[in-house]
């Protein structure tokens, strides 16, 4: 688990170093992501890292909490307008150091709990490794939206291995959840991590089910973030099914951007 919170720490600092040197204009223009702000981005990270703490120290307190929220959701507010009535009082500048106490102690909590220890959140239960896995996709996702709005190209690291294991966990989701059905087999899957090592899943190999290519493009297409159209990934069988509608996250059915939208060649 403290291998984990390492790199949710890492995830969380590196995107919020790249955000403490924006400038007050640029906190306010939209990016790619459904026309959200900066600020709308890093508000929606702190907004659910406040509700994971409650979650993971206050289940009582995370359910009236949840409650409000639903409420709120049911008269029509989206979640940017939510995080903005929570902290619309801060600037971009002062949201950071606000954000940043709290994952901090988000994942101080995190790391002295048992991995398999359950939380309550938004749906099922999770245990608290799947918990953090999650909090580190949204951030990373999320981030992206950010690095492609500041023309930026973020430095990978291996430690998207835990995105790109969620991307290959959620195979039977994404169909679940678009009320489609599951492929017989989920493909043969075999990354290149930014180290150079390979990663692999859904053994044995097949040349007539897989997946293969970059880790860092598969995690871009499984939180959609880039159309598969975009990448240079390999793939047949079940894989052409799955990668244009693949979705590693919870919630409603999303599509990924169409061809050539977040097509970014920095």
């Amino acid at each position: 688990m403290k291998d984990l919170c390492a790199d949710l720490l890492a995830e969380y600092s590196q995107l919020a170093s790249l955000v403490e040197a924006m400038t007050p204009q640029q906190w306010v223009q939209k990016t790619p992501f459904f026309g959200w702000t900066p600020w709308d981005e890093i508000a929606h990270l702190c907004f659910f890292d406040e509700t994971g703490m409650l979650a993971a120290t206050d289940p009582e307190a995370f359910a009236a909490d949840t409650a409000e929220l639903v409420k709120q959701w049911g008269s029509g507010l989206e979640i940017d307008a939510i995080a903005r009535t929570r902290f619309g009082y801060l600037s971009g500048s002062q949201l950071v150091p606000f954000w940043r106490e709290r994952f901090e102690r988000l994942i101080a909590v995190l790391s002295r709990m048992e991995p398999k220890g359950r939380l309550p959140w938004y749906g099922p239960m999770l245990s608290v490794r799947s918990f953090a896995t999650a909090r580190m996709m949204e951030t990373w996702a999320h981030g992206q939206d950010i690095y492609d709005f500041m023309g930026k190209q973020r430095t990978a690291s291996d430690r998207i291995k835990n995105i790109a294991h969620l991307g290959a966990s959620t195979f039977g989701w994404t169909f679940i959840n678009r009320n489609l059905p599951v492929p017989e087999s989920a493909p043969y899957i075999e990354l290149q991590a930014p180290s150079g090592k390979n990663w692999i899943w859904n053994e044995p190999p097949s040349e007539q089910n897989y997946l293969r290519g970059s880790a860092e493009e598969f995690c871009l297409v499984v939180t959609q973030r880039r159309n598969v159209a975009d990448t240079h990934l390999k793939y047949a069988g079940s894989a052409a099914t799955w990668l244009p509608i693949a979705q590693c996250y919870a919630g409603p059915p999303e599509d990924a951007p169409a061809p050539g939208v977040r097509a970014v060649r920095y």
